[in-house]
């Protein structure tokens, strides 16, 4: 077929129009390139760095957890050959009241126990920071020490602190013409009476961490807000909060999920009892793993790895709702 002239010219036109549109684009794929191996030879040392982190996190964290997610998709039993199930165990789990239920009794447990946690350990923060040197020091170890105590040993002690016969918590309630009661053997007492002992643990690691941040706080600030008249209230609601919220923030975070993760408490003091009143999301778990029937395992893994997308949903809306500030120079 022979072409005419127009044809001809119109098609090097477009054959030039495609070679100008082409030139540019490879362009801007070289500069990209050049642009990201400069930034690469700027900043190897910094990867460098973070290599070792990076290979440990990939061996010991996202490694297991993608085996994890895939031995979830099939039926394991001791005494057969697994078999492939898909996503037949997530459906099991998010189906079984139980397990929503296990949930409930985690978010109550830190309802309980995180405002707490966070108020009395920046109250004693707040207090110790006024304090002299010595007399601070003696602080600071006395409120450290329950952190170094085992919570099997504190489970123990506070088991004999709520017996209904001769336990000291119902004996100083009889001075006051109340008791006995039956702290772990009632439904709707066990769960705060379990608090207590959280709380006790965890208020003095959260007390030296909050007061860390607030010794990072310029003492200036707080003199001239005295020179203004703010009493210490207002400095505390105006100075110390707004710039510890990022320590408020982190220490929020790992309350949650340590107190949504609660284990040792439940397990000793009442075994997930009365009527399943303090069976938290890893007890569930637990038990569920101890159960006889054939595909606990399976069902037990598939649980966990819900929880873990549970408490990961927790940490986000946190984040989300609670943003955290760039870092003031003091």
């Amino acid at each position: 077929m022979t072409m005419s002239p127009q044809t001809t010219t119109h098609m090097g036109t477009a054959a030039s129009v495609a070679l100008e549109v082409e030139a540019p684009v490879k362009g801007r794929r070289r500069r990209t390139r050049e642009r990201v191996s400069k930034h690469m030879m700027d900043n190897r040392t910094a990867y460098l760095m973070l290599a070792p982190m990076i290979v440990l996190l990939g061996i010991f964290v996202w490694w297991p957890l993608i085996w994890s997610f895939y031995l979830s998709t099939f039926e394991i039993s001791f005494y057969e050959d697994p078999v492939f199930v898909g996503l037949q165990f997530y459906r099991y789990v998010l189906e079984d009241p139980k397990f929503w239920h296990s949930i409930g009794i985690g978010a109550m447990y830190v309802v309980y126990t995180v405002p707490a946690i966070m108020i009395i350990a920046f109250l004693m923060a707040s207090f110790i920071r006024t304090c002299g040197i010595k007399l601070a020091g003696l602080l600071k170890t006395t409120v450290y020490t329950p952190t170094v105590v085992s919570a099997v040993v504190a489970s123990i002690v506070f088991i004999f602190m709520y017996r209904a016969d001769g336990g000291i918590i119902n004996w100083l309630l009889s001075f006051v013409g109340l008791g006995p009661y039956a702290f772990l053997s009632d439904p709707n007492l066990a769960l705060p009476a379990i608090s207590i002992p959280g709380i006790w643990l965890a208020f003095g690691i959260t007390t030296l961490i909050m007061l860390a941040g607030m010794y990072d706080i310029p003492q200036s600030y707080y003199e001239a807000a005295q020179l203004e008249g703010a009493n210490y209230f207002q400095r505390t609601w105006f100075i110390t909060i707004p710039l510890m919220k990022n320590v408020l923030l982190y220490l929020l975070v790992t309350a949650t999920i340590a107190g949504m993760q609660q284990f040792e408490l439940p397990l000793i003091m009442t075994g997930g009892g009365p009527t399943n009143a303090t069976m938290t999301p890893n007890l569930f778990i637990f038990n569920t793993f101890k159960d006889p029937t054939p595909y606990a395992t399976s069902f037990s893994l598939t649980a966990a790895l819900i929880l873990f997308f549970v408490l990961g949903t927790i940490s986000v809306l946190i984040f989300r709702l609670i943003r955290s500030d760039k870092a003031i120079d003091a």
